[in-house]
Parts: C-alpha cells; structure tokens; sequence
C-alpha cells in the first residue's frame, strides 16, 4: 500500500533511529535536556530569532505562538482555510479567548488590500482589535502553495504601520525554503512569532517548535506547562529532529518532484503545484478514496468535492511512478 494521506506518516529512519538512541536526555521541565536545548538554540538561530520552545505538536505550538501576540478578546486575521481557523479544532478560542476573521484566496496567498480593509484599530470599548495577521507557508489545504517572500514582506510593512504583528505558520517552512531558495532566516524576519515542525517532510517522528523573542518563549514555557505540554527526558526526540536538519532538507525536492508527477497523472497541471501537495478536484471524492485504496493508493478526502494527495519521505521515485498509474487509471 502505497500511503499519501500526509507527510505525518513518515517513519524514523535507522540512522535517525540510532542518534535517538545515542541522544544525551536530561529534565526539559527544568530546562536540563541538552539535546533539545541544542535543537531549540540551533532553530532560533535559522529564523534569526533570540530563541525557540521544543513542542509536543504543530497545534500547540501555532496556539503559544498567536496566545504570545493577541489577548483574550482580540481577534487575529488569517485566510479561511488556515489551519489555525480550520483544523486546530477551536483551540485558540477555547484556550486563549482569541477571536478571527478572515479572507478568502484560492490559493491561500496574502491578500493586502483586504488585509487593509479588515483591519481594526482600537476604538476603545465597541468594537474588536486586530492584534495580529497569521499566514501559512506553505499552505496545506491550498495545495502546499508557497506564499512569496514579497508578499511576506509588505504585509510585514504594513503591520507594523498599523501596530499588529505577524504570526507565521511554518510547518512546512522547509518545502518553501528549497522550493524557492529563500534562506530560513529572511522568513522569520516577516514573523514576530513563528511555528515550524519537525514531523512532516523532515520525518521526525514527534516535534514542533515556537520561535520568538526570549520573553515570549519564557511565557510560552509556563503556558506549555500550563496546557500538560511539560516533557521530561525528551531529547531522544529532539535528536532526530536534529538529525532531520542535517540530512532530510534538501531531499525535499525529491518529494516535490514527486507530486508533479502525481499531478500530472490526475489531470492537475504541475506548474501549479509548489511542493509536495496535490490537492485534486473530484465530484465523488468519497468513491474516489475507496476506489484508489481498492488499487493499493491510500489518499485523504479534505472536502466532498476534493481529494489530497501528499508525497514525502517514505514515497520513493518508484511508488510515486506507481501511484500515478493507479490514480491515473482511476
């Protein structure tokens, strides 16, 4: 079985498997795990930031990092289909009293003018603040489209004119950087606060990190305690999140090659997909999903009339070929 449900379902490599073996672990709750504190400083330093929080999962780490930017009653700006308005289950509504409102764009791209539009200074006691603007790159349920550093930048302008800040969901950060060639750090000179993971195109098994100034990841610290987020000898898990920075960036290219050729095989044209997610059009998308898995695909349904197709990387060059002729086929 060929599985492109997502990237999650990566499994550690052997040599991943053997640095968490040899991973030296101490008290993380007390701050003394030295590999997780060697992941959190080498993280930081990437997106030229002061420091970075190890967390247990993406949706805690994107919930700290917009808590750290917008206070219970505030609203945050996002696109409609962002994962921190679609598919953190409410979470920064029911654990920080944080509001939203968004735009739409077919492609998940910053939309400026409307950003202009919405935004809401304080009017005193009558109306809701904007406290800040959140954006995902690349954006999941837009197809892994990678927003361009250009847009990243105005809208940082503009932000900071209008005295917001700007949350960066980077959980697929990586996919951007290699597909564009923009270093790390120049997108989290967009970001006051930014979340990436470890658990997707870079295989860890377990991972997410915060990124900020030191006092929001102290707060952040007390928050992640707060939430049932303390871990304790966690390097082990640490460790293979640095053994992914070493080894599995670069590889990236591979998986979005990948998805082109699945694209292509699916009747989506692979100019238009930016990395490794093919998100395809299907009128009978729960047949579709039983049919593909009847021929040895598994693929995910992400609405009733669309289908998404995930590489990374467990999918070699040659499941990719077969998956496209089973899709292909179908």
């Amino acid at each position: 079985m060929i599985d492109l449900r997502s990237d999650t379902l990566t499994r550690p490599t052997e040599a991943m498997r053997q640095a968490m073996a040899r991973a030296e672990v101490g008290d993380d709750v007390y701050g003394e795990d030295p590999t997780v504190l060697a992941l959190e400083d080498r993280v930081a330093e990437l997106f030229g930031h002061e420091a970075a929080l190890f967390m247990p999962t993406g949706s805690m780490a994107n919930v700290l990092a917009v808590r750290a930017l917008v206070q219970p009653g505030q609203e945050v700006l996002c696109e409609a289909s962002a994962h921190i308005a679609r598919a953190e289950l409410g979470a920064h509504a029911a654990y920080s009293g944080v509001t939203m409102r968004t735009w739409y764009h077919p492609r998940g791209q910053v939309d400026l003018p409307m950003v202009r539009r919405m935004y809401a200074p304080d009017l005193g006691p009558f109306f809701v603040r904007t406290a800040a603007v959140s954006v995902e790159c690349t954006h999941n349920f837009a197809g892994g489209a990678v927003l361009p550093i250009e847009d990243l930048r105005d809208l940082r302008e503009l932000a900071t004119a209008a005295g917001a800040a700007v949350h960066v969901d980077g959980a697929r950060i990586w996919n951007a950087h290699v597909a564009t060639g923009t270093p790390l750090a120049e997108y989290g000179a967009v970001a006051d606060v930014m979340a990436v993971c470890l658990s997707k195109g870079l295989g860890a098994p377990v991972g997410s990190l915060t990124i900020g100034s030191a006092d929001v990841i102290a707060e952040a610290r007390v928050w992640r305690k707060r939430m049932g987020g303390g871990m304790r000898q966690v390097g082990i898990l640490a460790a293979a999140g640095l053994h992914a920075l070493d080894h599995h960036v670069e590889r990236l290219a591979e998986d979005h090659a990948h998805a082109r050729l699945l694209a292509e095989a699916c009747g989506v044209d692979p100019a238009s997909v930016d990395t490794n997610i093919v998100v395809v059009p299907r009128p009978d998308a729960p047949d579709f999903v039983a049919r593909a898995a009847e021929a040895g695909v598994r693929v995910s349904m992400v609405g009733p009339t669309t289908v998404r197709l995930v590489t990374h990387l467990d999918v070699t060059r040659a499941d990719a070929e077969k998956a496209a002729a089973a899709l292909g086929a179908l």
